[in-house]
């Protein structure tokens, strides 16, 4: 299992936001460059980068940002927020962006997604399911719709998709812990790469994501930056743990 070290930017700050409200928000620095070069020492495998100006208005205003940390950085960079449109994806993809984060464009137009995985292949796009009482929230989580999470899944995988990332709004940026048991149903409905986001806070939540069987990564944010977890430490036990689930 790979730890992504989680970046929110809104306004070029770097944040983090309580289930996702912007008046819950908390600012945690002006240079987003320094938080990501300690990230890939401590030992991050890839960053993961929040555009919340994107993802609330659909307008990205922190594109110079990202390009800067892609040129930066050695390890790749996904990034999520606002992208509803081929165009939005394409100039993430150009600028060296490993793999565009669908959220809100995935729900509205599958057809979109489709053509987004045609054009540039079920490993450059993941899907973002951000869930709230088992269905999926879209528009920055300021709306649920009546689709259930498995079945949008389910969907998703079928047009080729290659990485879904699981959030339950309950669990962010609250350290209360992931949803354990949805990310088991998820892991049993889907042959999709997934990623956990949402909820760590320690080592033991660390820990028993790594024990479940095919879970590809988990996302940590509030918990790097108020230090409740150390990476390094996240990361040594991330991959003892998934070479002790696979020696059984």
């Amino acid at each position: 299992m790979i730890i992504l070290p989680a970046i929110d930017l809104l306004d070029g700050q770097v944040v983090r936001l309580r289930e996702g409200k912007l008046q819950d928000k908390t600012v945690y620095s002006d240079d987003p460059l320094a938080f990501a070069r300690r990230w890939e020492e401590e030992g991050g495998s890839c960053l993961h980068v929040v555009d919340l100006n994107a993802a609330f208005t659909g307008e990205p205003r922190n594109i110079e940002m990202i390009k800067r940390l892609v040129s930066t950085l050695n390890i790749p960079v996904q990034v999520g927020g606002g992208i509803r449109s081929p165009e939005a994806a394409a100039t993430f993809i150009k600028v060296g962006v490993s793999r565009v984060v669908i959220g809100t464009g995935a729900v509205d137009s599958p057809i979109f997604l489709e053509n987004l995985v045609d054009r540039f292949g079920g490993d450059r796009i993941a899907v973002s399911v951000d869930a709230k009482d088992g269905h999926v929230a879209v528009r920055g989580w300021t709306e649920i719709t009546s689709i259930h999470v498995l079945d949008f899944i389910r969907m998703v995988e079928k047009l080729g998709v290659g990485t879904i990332i699981f959030t339950d709004i309950a669990t962010d940026g609250t350290l209360i812990g992931p949803n354990f048991p949805a990310l088991e149903k998820i892991l049993e409905s889907t042959q999709c790469q997934v990623i956990s986001s949402g909820g760590v806070a320690n080592l033991e939540h660390i820990k028993q994501l790594a024990l479940m069987p095919r879970l590809y990564g988990t996302i940590i944010g509030r918990a790097l930056f108020d230090g409740t977890i150390d990476l390094g430490e996240a990361v040594a036990l991330a991959n003892y743990q998934s070479d002790a689930r696979g020696a059984v």
